[in-house]
Order: structure tokens, then C-alpha cells, then sequence
């Protein structure tokens, strides 16, 4: 099965001169999650090529087994240094969609209409769609074919409010992803801090936090082969 990968493109972390992108273990885990299993894999980002690695993500603390593996990978890290442009995505072509976070998303991904347009048609067309961490964002402004949100009644989650005051960053990003999706009628649920929790809900498959990365990806699989 073909499956598209969405990165962010956004590098810069509000108004305090870090960087930010996206975070490399959840693109790296869910990758060989997904190809392992045989899946053929694009990547995707609303300005195509190269798209922007959170530092923090590339620190020796944040690797994993699948980081070391995507670095290693020549293949991998030639489709990342070319990723196709979001805009010339056609849903029709892919049997699921994997949107990996990073804090990135929460400001270019969660206000495309492209992605909102690509995330409503997929569900519609019964396309399973994933969303780790702060990707969940992106779902803020999709909406039903009756206009409704579609996290409404929905079981969601995403990197929480506690864990984002774990990082400081509380007062950094544009909204909170939690209280967004909360006040969109979702029913939010969540794990310990850092520790994996993952939640389908249908065709909608989000997980909280880098360390639900992998567990997501599995999820897709096991939405896309059921």
C-alpha cells in the first residue's frame, strides 16, 4: 500500500530565535514501522524539499534504535532532503496518511487548507489517518461534511498541557493543542507524561507523544489491513 507522510516546514520557535521542525523519531519510527511491513512510503511538506529537523529531536538523549537507522539510511535521508510539495498531493493516490509532530505543525500544518482538504477528503474516501504528538494540532480546523469538528464526540489525543509545561514552552506556542481539541467537543484522553498512549477512533488514529510514535504507526497498519 502507498502511504503519505506529512512533515512540517516551519522552523522557527515563536518569537524566541530557536529552531523547531519536526521531531525525528517520530518520522524515523513510524518509517520502518510502516515499511517493514512492506508499504511504500512518501513524504510530503507544504514547501517540498528539505524539510526543517528539530535540534532538540537530534540531541543523543532523543535516539532510538530508528533514529540511528533513518541517519544510516541512505535512501531515507535522500527522500527527506526531497520531499514533494503538500500542494501536489493527490489523497486519491495513497491508501493511509501519517502526520508525524514536532512543535513545526502547530504553526504551518494546523493552518494549511491543503492539509485540511487532504484530511477531510482521505476520511470521507475511508483512509485511515494518523497524527502523533503535536500533529493532532492539525485537526483543529477539519471539519465533517456537515461542517461539524471532526474531533466532536471524537476520541483524540496529543501532547498534553502537562508535557508541554514540561518543556516551557507553555507560553511559547500559539495555542494549546489539549485545550484546542477539548474545546472542539473532543474527548481528550491521556497517558502519564512521556509514556506511550494511543487512541483509534475509527479511521482517526492519534498518539500523545514521541515515545507513541511507533504504537501509531501500528495502529495505521492495523486500520489499513482491517
Amino acid at each position: 500500500m502507498k502511504i503519505l507522510m506529512i512533515l512540517t516546514s516551519h522552523d522557527q520557535l515563536g518569537d524566541t530565535g530557536k529552531k523547531t521542525g519536526f521531531w525525528l523519531e517520530e518520522l524515523a519510527a513510524p518509517y520502518y514501522v510502516l515499511k517493514d511491513a512492506g508499504h511504500d512510503i512518501t513524504l510530503a511538506s507544504p514547501a517540498g524539499g528539505q524539510p526543517p529537523l528539530d535540534p532538540k529531536s537530534d540531541e543523543p538523549d532523543a535516539q532510538t534504535a530508528a533514529t540511528e537507522r533513518f541517519k544510516q539510511d541512505p535512501e531515507a535521508q535522500a527522500q527527506l532532503a526531497s520531499t514533494l510539495k503538500l500542494a501536489d498531493m493527490d489523497v486519491a493516490s495513497f491508501d493511509g496518511v501519517f502526520y508525524p509532530g514536532g512543535h513545526g505543525p502547530l504553526w504551518d500544518l494546523a493552518e494549511s487548507a491543503t492539509s485540511k482538504a487532504l484530511i477531510e477528503t482521505a476520511l470521507v474516501s475511508g483512509k485511515p489517518v494518523a497524527l502523533v504528538c503535536h500533529a493532532p494540532a492539525v485537526l483543529k480546523s477539519v471539519t465533517t461534511p456537515d461542517g461539524a469538528p471532526i474531533v466532536k464526540g471524537r476520541k483524540v489525543t496529543g501532547f498534553t498541557n502537562a508535557e508541554e509545561e514540561a518543556v516551557g514552552l507553555t507560553d511559547i506556542v500559539p495555542f494549546l493543542l489539549e485545550d484546542k481539541l477539548r474545546a472542539q467537543g473532543a474527548e481528550f484522553s491521556s497517558g502519564s507524561p512521556f509514556q506511550p498512549h494511543i487512541v483509534s477512533d475509527g479511521l482517526l488514529i492519534t498518539g500523545q507523544n514521541p515515545a507513541s510514535s511507533e504504537g501509531a504507526a501500528h495502529a495505521l497498519l492495523a486500520a489499513l489491513t482491517g
